[in-house]
């Protein structure tokens, strides 16, 4: 069979081993992911190196990220199609990020929100890693190592994109042309799930209550206790509607799974209230995550499949990123190894 991957678009992606991902990684990020495959030329990253920016222990990052390979598999993303690596297997993305980082600025990283939030929570930055700070670095070399065309991005993760378009520009204008210089793929709207606890806030797995997420692994009773669980109002009409953000979050999840518009909902719901609203958004989750679930079990089974994935991935990644990090290292000045 013919590789036209030189002809596709590249596209670079990546999410944390820090735990089972919830359904807003899965239909915001995943599920988007196996519609690329086809169209782009995919680098779809582990990115354990991110995760280490809060203590791990190492025994459960490591069992966390061969489950998150499995989930990349299992949500389907195919190894044949795709590049899928572990970041810490390809050495280039932590040097690309220090010859970044030295044409960063304080000021610059400062403003990225994770840090601000952290900040205010803290009060000081005696309790901030310094890996936090500088993290927004290391996920502009992800982007950049790949000659990345387009990096797909919610709306809340757009500032770091901008960074890394800030730094390409940078490091060429310094140096001479060296980065392609990568545009976002913004999602079609729908895929930004929210805490089924407090609508205004994006669904995190780091919400202090366990009923405003659910994890891709979660069984199909604590699904429905949580969908249960989750804030609506008390007007007890279904409603597409910014006035009623908890109604449109569980809507959002149907037209995640389902594909169906907003008017097609509010129609079917016209005269039933949330408790059915809610069966159907729960067998939704549960219809589409346990094949998932099945196939995850199965593929942890199996280490030495897992193994080759990882490994046959890390080679091209190796590979690509090699070529552009030795361009990096000649412009700036390093004497060739």
């Amino acid at each position: 069979m013919e590789n036209n991957t030189e002809s596709k678009k590249v596209i670079f992606s990546g999410i944390q081993p820090s735990g089972n991902p919830t359904i807003g990684n899965y239909l915001g990020a995943l599920k988007n992911w196996v519609k690329l495959q086809d169209e782009f030329d995919c680098y779809f990253c582990i990115v354990d190196l991110h995760a280490i920016t809060v203590k791990q222990v190492p025994k459960e990052l490591r069992e966390k990220t061969l489950e998150m390979l499995a989930i990349y598999l299992a949500a389907g993303i195919d190894p044949e199609k795709n590049t899928i690596f572990i970041q810490s297997h390809v050495p280039a993305h932590s040097e690309a990020a220090w010859l970044l980082t030295c044409n960063s600025y304080m000021g610059e990283l400062s403003r990225m929100t994770q840090y601000k939030d952290k900040s205010k929570k803290y009060g000081d930055n005696d309790s901030i890693g310094a890996g936090l700070f500088v993290y927004p670095v290391l996920m502009a070399a992800d982007i950049l190592l790949y000659n990345t065309d387009l990096v797909p991005v919610g709306q809340d993760q757009k500032q770091h994109l901008e960074l890394a378009r800030d730094l390409a520009n940078r490091f060429n204008n310094a140096y001479s042309p060296t980065f392609k210089v990568p545009e976002p793929y913004i999602q079609k709207a729908g895929a930004k799930i929210m805490s089924l606890q407090d609508p205004t806030k994006k669904m995190s797995k780091s919400d202090e209550n366990a009923n405003a997420y659910i994890l891709i692994m979660d069984p199909p009773e604590v699904i429905r206790k949580k969908v249960s669980r989750a804030v609506t109002d008390s007007l007890g009409v279904v409603n597409y509607s910014d006035e009623q953000p908890g109604v449109k979050n569980l809507l959002n999840i149907l037209i995640a799974i389902k594909g169906s518009t907003p008017e097609e909902l509010v129609e079917y719901y016209k005269g039933k209230g949330y408790a059915e609203l809610k069966k159907d958004v729960a067998d939704a989750i549960i219809g589409e995550l346990e094949p998932i679930q099945t196939r995850v079990k199965e593929l942890l089974k199996d280490k030495a499949y897992l193994e080759s994935i990882y490994k046959k991935g890390a080679e091209k990644a190796n590979y690509v990123s090699m070529k552009i990090l030795r361009k990096m290292q000649k412009k700036i000045g390093f004497i060739p190894r």
